[in-house]
């Protein structure tokens, strides 16, 4: 086509693609929105996951669904969210865990890469966490733990969720500041490791505060200490590593939503903004707190930035034992 008539076409075409994005906006979301959630249930992230959902479906009036994707220590579920559709549909919610398998396991196996395929909404909260024995271990303080470990030498060991998740990652960080050596067993998510620590299968796990707790109060596990720079909210009568005898020893988990690469940028805005509003909420911030987590509030390029340098912290870590036993 050439000529006065393509010059109309093109005019045309300019004029009514900058609308296509704020109309799509304003109209998302038409039907319900995918939540993947690449850890098993009843972990913080899926309970967050399910907790914001709920409030999404509140504010917008279409379902949040939350699906369960486990399994590779998170990249499963990744894989599958960074390829869906880019059209604000499906999302992820993510964890430090993302981060630290961008170093952690290579590209060939995770087959995406965390900011080329998928777009930063909003991060959501953080929670310290802990670490506790099976009540057989013969130690009652970290101090004691540390000793004991220092004593029989890869004869102790601990479990995570997985290769890369932040409790393998709090593992590997403990193990290098307190100076021992523990056999690393992965699990294929944080309900399956919980169980096998409180049955013994395991004898340590540093788990999140909030999925924990339960466990501590009821005895079938003994809280050594937790990992933040202050006390946590929840366990109080627990001191936190750096008290305990590893001074400067800090670990959290952080959660957060993203969405496929090419999500337009309305979509992903509207989502950051209805996330903020519903972390901001007193019964939020009130029940997070009881939980001992904390919320996070961050536009889409903040969100971004701090991804970015999580990458490279935990990149990092990982080259401080990537090249020791698992």
């Amino acid at each position: 086509m050439t000529g006065p008539r393509f010059l109309l076409v093109l005019a045309a075409t300019l004029l009514v693609t900058p609308m296509a994005a704020p109309t799509l906006a304003q109209d998302y979301p038409s039907r319900p929105v995918k939540i993947i959630v690449p850890f098993g249930a009843g972990g913080p992230a899926d309970v967050t996951a399910r907790q914001i959902g709920n409030i999404l479906q509140e504010n917008f009036g279409q379902p949040f669904v939350v699906e369960n994707r486990t399994g590779a220590g998170g990249v499963i579920g990744t894989v599958e969210a960074a390829k869906s559709p880019p059209d604000g549909y499906t999302l992820l919610m993510m964890s430090n865990t993302q981060t630290a398998n961008e170093s952690l396991v290579p590209l060939a196996q995770r087959k995406y890469e965390l900011m080329r395929d998928l777009a930063p909404i909003a991060p959501v909260n953080y929670s310290d966490l802990v670490i506790v024995v099976h009540p057989s271990v013969p130690a009652k303080t970290l101090a004691e733990f540390i000793a004991l470990a220092k004593s029989q030498p890869g004869k102790l060991n601990y479990a995570s969720s997985g290769q890369g998740t932040p409790y393998h990652m709090a593992g590997e960080l403990f193990k290098t500041m307190a100076g021992i050596d523990l056999l690393h067993v992965p699990y294929r998510n944080s309900g399956e490791a919980r169980s096998g620590v409180i049955g013994n299968q395991v004898q340590m796990m540093i788990d999140a505060v909030t999925a924990m707790a339960p466990n501590v109060a009821e005895g079938q596990v003994r809280a050594l200490a937790t990992t933040g720079k202050t006390r946590s909210t929840v366990l109080q009568n627990v001191p936190t590593a750096g008290e305990a005898g590893v001074p400067g020893y800090e670990a959290t988990i952080w959660l957060g939503l993203m969405a496929p690469a090419g999500t337009p940028k309305p979509i992903i805005d509207k989502l950051n903004a209805a996330v903020n509003a519903s972390i901001k909420r007193p019964d939020i911030a009130k029940l997070w707190t009881g939980q001992g987590a904390v919320t996070m509030s961050m536009t889409p390029e903040e969100f971004d930035k701090f991804l970015r340098g999580d990458i490279v912290k935990w990149a990092d870590v990982v080259k401080k034992f990537a090249d020791k036993p698992q």
